[in-house]
């Protein structure tokens, strides 16, 4: 399951207690840092958002301002599921584990969480149930929000260089993930605050954050791709083995066409 020995210079309570305090120094240092860059991305200007996007929600259509659901905030994670994927991604599931436990929390704090994806509402109800989740989550089928936002490309596209993370990569699946931040003024006005992608969706896993605090770390670094070892978290058993050399592979596709599926 893990690339890395957990062996380590063993030393008496003195010194580890040295070394430890000498670490702390370095801790709060990055508390510092960490709150200033938060400070500035909260200094960064607006756009305002001119399209009016369309979602397929559970209950019908909503609006990008419904999404708000009364709040001021709004915090969308771009979820890679495509509209003929068989399941969402197993990455992007592992960040989504981390998302019903927040929501009352950020409630509370004039913010409401999201998720977007391109899949036909069924598909996208079939996957949420299967893996027990509550979050809000609609359907982006019939509008271009996740291409608007740098999430999702075309097949001709990919034949080529994209901008994702706003910088020109090769990528190899019609879907990405990210997170756009929105906030919505008192005269209904929406403006779009902020987006991060890739690495910058670190701050969200929190099992992450825990592994950080072991000795083996998160244990990636002899994989192919950082999440090789993420499974869906119904797929984990007592005899997972890993493949260190898998690279990723994105969900497999139904031979049902890409159309707009009727909701139950």
């Amino acid at each position: 399951m893990t690339a890395t020995p957990a062996r380590h210079k063993v030393v008496s309570r003195e010194e580890w207690l040295k070394a430890r305090i000498e670490h702390l120094a370095a801790e709060k240092e990055f508390t510092r840092r960490r709150d200033e860059l938060s400070r500035q991305r909260r200094e960064l200007p607006w756009e305002k958002v001119g399209k009016n996007y369309v979602f397929e929600g559970p209950r019908g259509p909503e609006t990008l301002a419904d999404l708000f659901a009364g709040r001021s905030q709004l915090i969308v994670y771009h979820f890679m599921l495509g509209p003929n994927w068989e399941e969402g991604c197993k990455c992007c599931s592992y960040l989504a584990d981390h998302f019903d436990g927040t929501r009352i929390h950020l409630a509370h704090r004039d913010t409401r969480l999201a998720a977007v994806s391109r899949a036909p509402l069924p598909r996208i109800q079939a996957f949420q149930k299967r893996m027990g989740w509550g979050f809000h989550w609609v359907s982006s089928f019939g509008n271009d929000f996740n291409r608007d936002y740098g999430v999702s490309f075309t097949k001709e596209e990919l034949a080529g260089e994209v901008n994702y993370n706003y910088h020109r990569i090769r990528f190899n699946s019609e879907e990405a993930p990210g997170v756009s931040v929105f906030y919505k003024d008192d005269a209904g006005g929406i403006f779009h605050t902020y987006s991060t992608y890739a690495r910058g969706l670190d701050a969200l896993v929190g099992t992450y954050h825990f592994l950080d605090l072991t000795p083996k770390g998160r244990d990636e670094d002899g994989l192919a791709f950082t999440m090789a070892w993420v499974r869906h978290h119904d797929k984990y058993d007592d005899g997972y083995e890993l493949d260190p050399g898998a690279s990723y592979e994105k969900p497999r596709e139904t031979d049902a066409c890409c159309r707009h599926e009727e909701r139950p």
